[in-house]
């Protein structure tokens, strides 16, 4: 089978879940590879290096960010995300994965043009291909 998707990249603090997601994307091959970063201040760090190389190969075409996280959490990523982002070419599909059903954080997160869309935790197997499938 074909990946769509070489590079994706998961945000999340929740070692059990990136273990549970991590062992679909590679049963059902969604993507060539991944990276996991457990909170945003490693992720930020991570693209902000990666946008100013001018190799972009690096750069993922899907980011699962959780909210709720240690350090910097999902909105302060989306805050600094948001301004870097504006100087990549490279369209980067961004999904909030979060345990929050508060219709206040899902219109929040919608709110940021850069989110595609908000998926409440626990994804299942169907959904997380849905979201490969629309990229």
């Amino acid at each position: 089978m074909n990946h769509k998707i070489d590079l994706a990249c998961i945000i999340d603090d929740d070692k059990l879940y990136v273990k549970m997601l991590s062992r679909l994307l590679d049963i059902k091959k969604l993507c060539k590879e991944f990276l996991v970063f457990e909170n945003g201040s490693e992720a930020f760090s991570y693209f902000k290096g990666v946008f100013e190389q001018p190799e972009k190969e690096r750069i993922p075409q899907v980011i699962l960010l959780d909210l709720n996280m240690p350090v910097m959490d999902g909105w302060q990523f989306l805050e600094e995300f948001v301004k870097i982002k504006s100087d990549l070419e490279h369209p980067i599909t961004l999904y909030v994965v979060s345990s929050s059903i508060n219709p206040e954080d899902i219109q929040r997160a919608k709110a940021f043009e850069e989110v595609s869309d908000y998926w409440v935790k626990p994804i299942s197997l169907g959904e997380l291909e849905e979201m490969f499938e629309k990229v």
